[in-house]
């Protein structure tokens, strides 16, 4: 048996390898919407106009929570499978205290940036650009608020969801144990029931706002990921009918979402506002996800078999950002409001957003690459 000890690196680099090499597919795209949510999160970027959100109903942040149900299946549902429920479980509230306190830190870091930013050249305060007036005018009651998640403030929304998400896990896995067909039924009456409204969580305790991402309906992707990884779910291979007929959803979804169509065509928008209640991104609409599922199959399909054409240094360098996504997403948050700090004394000019966009990429490789060095702890080889 190989193990990993001080006076034996090979022996770490050996036992790293039999566990299996990593799925390039799962890498690469979790990189590519660490890049996307960084465009989309930068205040007043022009960029924004290109990412997938404006061409159809799912977005980056599809792909986030899809590819994190993946991953979850990998890093926890082996863990349930091999050392039973009460250690699986516990392995998941390890993650689920990570993510809330990176959470935490996350909202720290950025209240401080806004408050040292000051105001725009406008005149307009940092801190009222992301509605955090009303913290900094009554913070003891509010921190309560914020550290039971009863206070999710505007922006930091994704790791609330997602950490509720994780925390639903065991519960999945134990209806499997019962019976296969059991998960499926509970993500399919929970995503249902948060379709009504009944599900929604408070977002704040002076209004009726609820959070952004409700979790109840998002974890319909999320656990679909997660089952697909563990080979609950059945994917289909390549097929020239499935084919023509995930591009005609993703084609024609186009029309209804680009906001070029919309203003030009008045019956469109009608329409629009007609399906806004399927293309719901609060409580996860049932269009976003027929959308996404027909844009993963021909991803998944456009890349070979096992990501077989995902090969070269920029691969490379993507899949490393993807296989460090939870550090990534925190620094690409913090990252985001700084550019759009920096860009309000620059302007926004073309050559100034893409030189700050191309910053926030060159800072969201080298985190990638800075952690992933220190989760290889070479001081114990």
């Amino acid at each position: 048996m190989l193990t990993r000890t001080r006076s034996d690196p090979a022996a770490a680099t050996a036992a790293k390898t039999a566990r299996g090499p990593r799925d390039p597919r799962l890498d690469v795209f979790r990189g590519i919407g660490m890049f996307i949510i960084l465009i989309a999160h930068v205040p007043g970027n022009a960029w924004t106009l290109w990412i997938p959100a404006r061409f159809g109903f799912s977005d980056a942040t599809e792909i986030f929570v899809f590819l994190s149900g993946m991953a979850s299946a990998i890093a926890f549902g082996r863990v349930f499978d091999r050392s039973g429920m009460a250690i699986g479980s516990g392995r998941v509230a390890h993650r689920v205290w990570q993510v809330y306190w990176a959470h935490v830190g996350t909202f720290v870091v950025i209240a401080a940036l806004m408050v040292i930013a000051g105001d725009t050249p406008r005149g307009e305060s940092y801190v009222q650009s992301l509605n955090l007036r009303w913290f900094f005018e009554t913070p003891g009651p509010l921190l309560v608020s914020f550290l039971t998640l009863t206070y999710v403030p505007n922006y930091f929304d994704i790791l609330p969801m997602y950490l509720v998400i994780l925390a639903m896990m065991p519960v999945m896995l134990a209806a499997e144990r019962l019976h296969r067909a059991l998960p499926f039924l509970l993500m399919a009456a929970i995503w249902g029931i948060a379709q009504t409204g009944a599900l929604d969580l408070p977002a704040e305790p002076w209004s009726d706002r609820t959070w952004y991402f409700n979790p109840f309906g998002w974890q319909l992707v999320f656990f679909t990921g997660f089952f697909i990884m563990r080979g609950r779910i059945p994917v289909p291979g390549w097929d020239p009918r499935i084919a023509i007929a995930a591009a005609a959803v993703v084609l024609l979804t186009v029309p209804f979402a680009w906001y070029r169509a919309l203003d030009a065509v008045p019956a469109l928008r009608e329409a629009a506002t007609a399906i806004a209640p399927l293309t719901d991104k609060t409580h996860f609409g049932i269009l976003r996800f027929v959308h996404f599922l027909a844009l993963a199959w021909l991803a998944a399909n456009l890349v070979g078999e096992g990501g077989r054409r995902l090969k070269g240094p920029a691969f490379r360098v993507v899949a490393r950002v993807g296989q460090q996504s939870l550090a990534v997403f925190i620094t690409g948050m913090v990252t985001a409001r700084a550019l759009g700090i920096l860009l309000d004394q620059t302007g926004r000019d073309p050559a100034s957003v893409a030189a700050a966009n191309l910053l926030g990429f060159a800072v969201l490789i080298v985190t990638a690459y800075v952690v992933g060095w220190f989760k290889d702890s070479p001081w114990k080889q």
